[in-house]
């Protein structure tokens, strides 16, 4: 899945849900359940992501949603074989960005 999100140091809760597709109640939910995810807060409560916490995001998503995971699967997922399976995504995420780039040049020639 290609998020498409732009360069910025932090991102709302809004931008973020829309750019996953998903509620904002489902990002919240997320934070309380997987340890990964801490997002800043400031005074008034707003929660603001940092591109670490995106690419986090991006993996959960991958789990739960693309390839059917549970909760529970994805929260021992991510404890017991990280390294690998960040890496393996981290090499599928960059090739769709080329495949995207790729399509994007073949539409304006």
């Amino acid at each position: 899945m290609h998020i498409d999100l732009p360069e910025k140091r932090y991102y709302g809760i809004g931008e973020v849900a829309k750019a996953f597709g998903v509620n904002s109640s489902l990002i919240r939910f997320w934070e309380k359940e997987f340890d990964v995810l801490k997002p800043k807060k400031n005074a008034k409560g707003n929660r603001k992501f940092t591109p670490d916490d995106i690419k986090n995001l991006k993996f959960i998503y991958h789990l739960v949603k693309e390839r059917g995971f549970t909760l529970e699967g994805a929260k021992t997922h991510l404890k017991e074989e990280k390294k690998q399976a960040l890496s393996n995504f981290e090499i599928i995420s960059k090739l769709e960005d080329v495949k995207n780039q790729l399509i994007k040049i073949k539409e304006h020639l």
